[in-house]
This record gives structure tokens, sequence and C-alpha cells, in this order.
């Protein structure tokens, strides 16, 4: 499905007249561009400097805004400039991305607005139902140095947002979201994206940036009253490199990035959510990416892993000695057959750190390859980023002669300019040798993986493998990145602990680690948080002892054909429904409170379902895994009642009856 078509302009005219007059054939003092259903309006005000404002249902909650691009020689795109045209299309088209991470198909409906400067160059809005965005365009052939961006978020009143903030543009952008409103935020505070805004009685409106290419990535600071405005990580002219894996920038330009043209930059978003849980299901970061490069997609398998890492390899009830060695991980590859579970990874330890062709004493890893193949079960090889840009070529040649399915690429801690164009190779580089590859250490997404759909999931989120040394992943925590992090893209957040404490017997033990909050809540994690490449983070030998668990994790979904946000409160509660194939899977988290939903199945299909239940026990509220299974038969005329502990939980799998 897909039309274009002209819009109504709704310019506002002045005519030169008067013989000491300037006369350019007409001055366009402002710009009007709306939403495919109106209720979303952007005023593009052209004057000594771009500005633009949006309101909502005609109520204004960005006030105006400046925006600029200053490049070398001091000439600024956005001031002072003659407007020589406007533009305009409507949209209306399916997109059919390679993995399904919320559906199979995305409605791509939006009007569009390009202002056209002399000095060649243009700024580009977009007004979705539920987003507006702009980027700036360049037809300038050659090389250019932008030297800065401004970049403002003015909003029309001292509104409350969660601020992930950071101390640092070396980050692997792991925050808490600290509760606080705009006016709180002194120009000395920073944080990354994607940061959220909540309106007073309005929107919740979500900052973040998209197609972000061969430029770097922006943070927001505050600028006084109910604003923000951009910073910018500088092209990095020195390095220190500490250790294998942190490179700190220590000499910077006076630049953001020497690029070349014609192009267009990013997008500034601003994602507009009437209701919580209109967020959940917003796809406007993919929307926005380019197009995919790749032209075989076919070898692209979302999957679930088996990881080692978090649990320390604390398998037990073996008779060789547990650790990283070539026995320990065909056990993994072992559970991983039984239970068909696609991939296991090598994480931290299988090569002598700084060199990728070392491998590490006790690991026989074409053993190890060959055994995977033998039991249909792929091999992630985990890599420190510094040591893979150092090995590229020579490592990844190998581990396509291995047969490797993926790589985990970590530490990266930046998004200047080089970083960012860093991500782009390894995905390119992935992509020739069949590679997918799990940004950690890494910044938020911005649509590199519509791009390079290889590229399946990212850390950037403060996650599971924290719960090892702090108290931080809160069930309060894990209910508000499903509105924060996850709005921009997948998150590899790592669940499935079988060890579950609630918060007054939950202890931070590095190498026997547990969960905070419920089974069930780990188990809802499963439906909730999107990660097309999902891990198993607890050990072969308790997930073998939790049979039931196992049941379901053994048959969960990564990637879903439909999904569906059904209650949600940012940082309370979330509760969707989602379909893969013929079956659906229901999922409910909850924050320190216990709550009840009541959820009419009026989704299904004809016919009768099996619905296979995890809740929470009753005594999960004092003893974290207590867990009980369910089974009954259900049609779309039923309600089934999910009740949930303190930090708990509650999952459904929904199995059509043959």
């Amino acid at each position: 499905m897909k039309s274009m078509q002209w819009i109504g302009a709704g310019l506002l005219l002045v005519l030169c007249m008067g013989a000491n007059a300037p006369c350019f054939g007409a001055e366009i003092e402002a710009t009007r561009l709306t939403s495919p259903d109106q209720s979303i309006a952007v005023t593009v005000d052209v004057g000594e400097t771009l500005a633009y404002s949006v309101s909502v249902g005609g109520k204004t909650v960005l006030a105006p805004s400046k925006l600029s691009m200053t490049l070398s020689g001091n000439q600024v795109l956005g001031l002072k400039g003659e407007l020589k045209k406007v533009t305009r299309r409507a949209v209306d088209e399916l997109l059919r991305p390679v993995v399904k991470v919320k559906s199979e198909t995305i409605r791509d409906q939006f009007n569009e607005m390009t202002l056209t400067f002399a000095g060649g160059y243009a700024v580009v809005f977009r007004a979705y139902d539920d987003a507006v965005a702009y980027r700036f365009v360049t037809e300038r052939n050659g090389e250019m140095t932008v030297t800065d961006e401004q970049l403002e978020y003015r909003f029309a009143d001292d509104y409350g947002l969660l601020f992930p903030e950071e101390d640092s543009m070396m980050t692997h952008q792991e925050r808490l979201y600290v509760k606080t409103k705009l006016s709180d935020v002194s120009s000395d505070r920073f944080c990354s994206l994607p940061v959220l805004i909540e309106a007073n009685g309005g929107p919740k409106m979500l900052i973040t940036e998209a197609d972000l290419l061969d430029y770097p990535g922006f943070y927001m600071k505050g600028a006084g009253g109910a604003a923000f405005e951009a910073q910018f990580p500088p092209v990095a002219l020195e390095e220190d490199q500490k250790n294998d894996r942190d490179v700190a920038v220590s000499k910077t330009a006076d630049y953001l990035a020497k690029t070349a043209g014609p192009r267009a930059f990013p997008w500034r978003v601003l994602i507009i959510a009437r209701e919580d849980k209109d967020l959940l299901t917003n796809q406007t970061v993919y929307k926005l990416a380019s197009p995919c490069e790749l032209t075989d997609t076919s070898w692209i398998k979302p999957g679930r892993v088996a990881w080692d890492w978090w649990n320390y390899n604390n398998i037990y009830g073996v008779d060789f000695r547990a650790g990283v060695n070539t026995e320990t991980y065909k056990y993994y590859i072992d559970f991983a057959a039984d239970h068909g579970i696609e991939y296991i990874i090598l994480d931290e330890g299988w090569y002598v750190l700084g060199d990728l062709l070392d491998i590490s004493p006790g690991m026989d890893v074409e053993e190890l390859f060959a055994y995977g193949k033998k039991k249909n079960v792929g091999i992630i090889l985990w890599v420190v980023w510094k040591t893979l840009e150092d090995q590229m070529t020579e490592a990844l040649d190998q581990f396509e002669k291995w047969g490797a399915k993926g790589i985990k690429v970590d530490f990266m801690q930046r998004d200047d300019q080089w970083m960012v164009n860093y991500y782009r190779r390894v995905a390119e580089e992935g992509a020739k040798r069949k590679l997918l590859v799990d940004f950690h250490g890494s910044y938020k997404p911005s649509g590199l993986r519509r791009m390079y759909p290889n590229v399946i999931t990212r850390e950037g989120v403060k996650g599971l493998e924290n719960c090892k040394w702090s108290e931080d992943i809160t069930p309060e925590h894990c209910v508000t990145l499903p509105f924060t992090r996850m709005v921009a893209g997948p998150m590899d957040f790592t669940p499935g602990a079988m060890v579950n404490a609630q918060p007054e017997n939950f202890n931070a033990v590095f190498n026997r680690p547990m969960s905070m909050g419920t089974r069930c809540h780990q188990l809802g994690m499963y439906v909730i948080y999107e990660s097309p490449l999902q891990m198993l983070a607890d050990n072969p030998s308790n997930y073998l002892r939790e049979t039931e668990t196992m049941e379901f994790l053994s048959v969960v979904p990564t990637v879903w054909d439909e999904s569906h946000a059904l209650e949600a409160k940012v940082g309370d509660y979330v509760v969707m429904a989602r379909r893969s194939g013929k079956e659906w899977y229901l999922g409910a988290m909850t924050d320190a409170t216990a709550r009840a939903f009541d959820l009419p199945l009026s989704f299904l299909g004809a016919g009768s379902y099996t619905a296979h239940i995890y809740q929470d026990g009753i005594n999960a509220d004092r003893y974290g895994s207590d867990y009980q299974k369910v089974t009954k038969t259900v049609t779309s005329k039923d309600t089934l009642k999910a009740v949930l502990a303190t930090g708990g939980g509650w999952v459904a799998r929904l199995v059509p009856v043959q």
C-alpha cells in the first residue's frame, strides 16, 4: 500500500512592495505541517534563526526551538536563510522488516515538508500521528566540516521527566532513569538518550535520534527553565589505550565531524504518546532509518542464547571441572540442543585478551564448532571492540571458517563520529561473512538494524548483569525500561535468573548472582522485552532443575508477528499480548506494588486454546522463586485474571487446540 499526493501548503506570503524593499518574489514567514490524522501540528518559523514548535490536539507542547548547523568558515545553515521553495508529500506504505521485532509489517504513514534554502541545503520535517522529526540535508559535493549544531527542545511548561543522567561521554549508556523536572536540570547536568518528558496532563514525549551515520550521537543538557540543548562528542584526535578494552579520548578537535556531501544528516526525533502504552508499540526509529543494504538476508536467524558469563559457569552435578574449557561449553551445547535453543555464546575468556587468534588453554574451539554443528546449535563469539578493530579481517575470516554464527562486540563506550562509523563497518564486514552482531558497551539504537538487519540486538541498557554488583535492577527499573530505552530499539537486557529474591533478601553476589523480583517477573521479560537474540542468563544446571520454567523458555519466540499493549503505566506496570504464528503470548510485570489485571481474550481467533499460565506463587512476596503453573482451556469470550505479587510477573502461552 503506497500513495503520494500534494497537500495544502498553508503558507503566509508577504509580497515585496516599495522602491526601497529588497524583492526576492516572496518571503515565507511561517510554515505549518500536520500529521495524517491532523492531531499534531508543526509550525516552522523562518526568521533570523530557523525554529519550530509542536502542538498536540491544539495545545502547544514544544515552544519555538532553534535549529542550525555550523560549517567551517562560520557558515551557519538555518541562520538568516533565504528560503527558495517548499515541497510537500504524503506517504502511506507498508514496510516488511527482515527481523520482526514487534510485527511482521509496519505502516509508515507521514506528511513531509522540505524547506529548501539558498546555499545548497534543506531542512526536512516529518509529522507522524505519533511523532515529529526533522533533519538537515546538504546538496554540496566534496568534504565539509561540521563545527557545531544547534539543537534545542524548549518545552511549553516545566514538565516532569525521566532523566538517564551521565557523568561522561565515555559511557556504556547504562543508566538509571532519575525522576525530576526540567527546571531542576542545570546546564552542568546532561543525559544520554532516549529521555522521556511527561507533559502536565498531556502526552508523554520521548527524545531520541534516528539514521545516525557518519556523525556523532548527541546528549541533552539543561538550558535553563524548561529547556534542553544538545551537546556532542567532538572528533577524537588522540587516544589513551588503558588496557585491551578501555580506549579514552585524550585530545579532541574543535569540530564534530568531517563528512562528505551530498548527504542527509541524522533525524532529530520527538515521539509523542497520548497514553503510556503507546510507547510500547511505537516504531518511529525504524521507520526513519535507511533501507536495508543487504540483498540476501535469508541467513539472519533470531533465536535464544544460552549465556555463560552472568552465571559464572556455575554448572554442577557433572564429572568435570566447570570453567572456560571445552567440556563446559559442550555441556552448554547439549543443554541448548535438548531444549531447542538456537545458540550459545563463548564470552570473555575463550581467547587470550589482546589477540583474537590466540585461543585460551583448555579451549578447543574447532572441536566446539564441530560439536555445535552436529547438535544444530550455533556459536556466537564475544570480542573486545579494539582487538577486533586491530585484527578485523583476519579475525572475522577465521570466525567464518570455523562456522561462527555471530559476534558480540563489547566495550566501545563512545559515540563520536569515528566510533559511529566503526559500528557500520562491523555490521558490513559481519554481513559479508554471514555473522549476526550484538553490540555491548554500546550507545542506544538509532536504526542501524534496518540498514544492516544482522545487527540483531544491542545493550546500551542497565541490565541484569548489574545484579552481580549492585541493587539497581529493581522491579521499578525493570518496568521503566519498556517505556524509555526499548522505544529506541531492541535491548539485550539478558533475562532469565532462576534464583529470585524480594528486596529484603536480595544480595549482590558476583559469582552466585540472583535477580530482584519474582521468577514470573523474569519470565514476563521474555514477552515484554524485545531482543531477537534473547539470552538465557542463568546456568544450564539451574534450568535443568526447573523443568516447568524450561517448558516455557524452550518455546517462547524472540520475534513477533503482532504486538498489542494491554495495560501500561510508566515505572509501575506493563501488560502485553504478542502473536507468533498461531500462538499468542501474554506477559505482565509490576513494580513493588502487587496488582491484578483482568485480561479479555477478544483478540483470539475462533476455536479453543490451551492456556499454559505461569503465575506468582502464594508466597512469592517473601520467596521470589515461588510460582505456579496452571493449564486451562479458553476461547475469545473468556477473560484471564493475572495476579502479580510485589515485584511480580505473569505469563501465558495460548496454543490453538487441534
